[in-house]
């Protein structure tokens, strides 16, 4: 007997109802209480992790703000910088902006063997490092924001991505903004996210040429600089200099304050307060702290929206460091 009209309505209904949720798995929204059941503990589990950490060294906290950032900047905020590099696969620790610099893994390890033992298989690194990273902003007296979560691990990462993707030191206000653009971050997100560097730290290979060869910089802030930055390459590369001159960690507005004083560290950072389209978006920045922590919430927000892998994209790695 030949299936009625009704019953053949009902199976396409049902056949298309099943692609529906399988389309909609493919491309799972993150969410702010994606572990809600399933991971209740995760957040204060984090937090506590994330203050210890920071009790035991201040600047951590900018190192783990730094990782988010190096991360999303390369192929999404996957966890792919996390990748220890093995005799068959080259990561992104080695590429060129994060050697020597990237640092904070260890702590990311700590927090990911903590949720373990609350949620075993359940949280992925790349959202650790997304709730790690707001954990040290808030910490460190900076703005609060909700984080959104359901990220899952990459099993691949780009060495020559990392290399061409994370912003350079010597970058133009014109290649800052294509790079952010090109991500999805307006102008006012670049200056924002900019603020970041309101804390941590920067080395003399990065600042060297501004100091000694730029003249949009105050002299006697130049002159402070260079006691601890030789002028011959190879000499003191390592060394370090705060990116905020005024209160490196505290999370506020004073890098703000810097750059319309011509106290900008790296070069990229003068560029947004250098007579160029960005100005105005630094000036009010300078003068309203709570414009520029809302906006920068705003901004870490859209940046955590980067390209995640999400649904059956993926995995939840037991070890940040390798692939399952």
């Amino acid at each position: 007997m030949a299936p009625s009209i009704f019953s053949r309505l009902t199976m396409i209904m049902s056949m298309a109802l099943f692609v529906l949720v399988i389309v909609e798995s493919a491309n799972a929204q993150l969410s702010t209480n994606f572990y809600s059941t399933s991971c209740p503990k995760l957040s204060s589990t984090v937090k506590s992790s994330m203050q210890s950490a920071i009790s035991k060294e201040t600047r951590i906290g900018a190192s783990i703000l730094r990782l988010f950032f190096h991360d999303c900047f390369v192929n999404g905020c996957d966890g792919s910088i996390l990748l220890d590099d093995t005799s068959n696969f080259t990561g992104e620790k080695n590429a060129f902006p994060n050697r020597n610099s990237a640092r904070g893994f260890e702590v990311i390890d700590n927090i990911k063997t903590a949720v373990e033992n609350v949620c075993p298989d359940v949280v992925s690194c790349a959202d650790i490092l997304a709730i790690a990273a707001a954990d040290s902003v808030a910490i460190l007296g900076g703005p609060t924001w909700n984080v959104k979560l359901g990220r899952r691990d990459a099993k691949t990462a780009s060495q020559s991505a990392a290399n061409t993707g994370i912003p350079a030191p010597t970058s133009s206000l014109n290649q800052l903004k294509s790079r952010f653009n090109a991500l999805g971050l307006s102008t006012k997100d670049l200056v924002a996210l900019s603020g970041a560097h309101t804390i941590g730290q920067a080395r003399c290979t990065n600042f060297r040429a501004r100091i000694y060869n730029e003249t949009n910089i105050d002299t006697s802030f130049a002159s402070t600089r260079q006691t601890n930055c030789p002028k011959t390459s190879g000499s003191g590369d390592n060394n370090l200099a705060p990116l905020d001159l005024q209160t490196p960690t505290s999370f506020d507005n004073n890098y703000f304050k810097n750059l319309v004083q011509k106290k900008g560290l790296l070069h990229s950072d003068q560029q947004l307060f250098n007579g160029g389209s960005t100005n105005s978006i630094v000036s009010g920045y300078n003068t309203n702290p709570s414009s520029f922590s809302s906006d920068f919430a705003a901004a870490m927000i859209k940046m955590g929206d980067i390209s995640p892998l999400t649904g059956s994209n993926g995995e939840i790695r037991k070890n940040c460091r390798r692939k399952n």
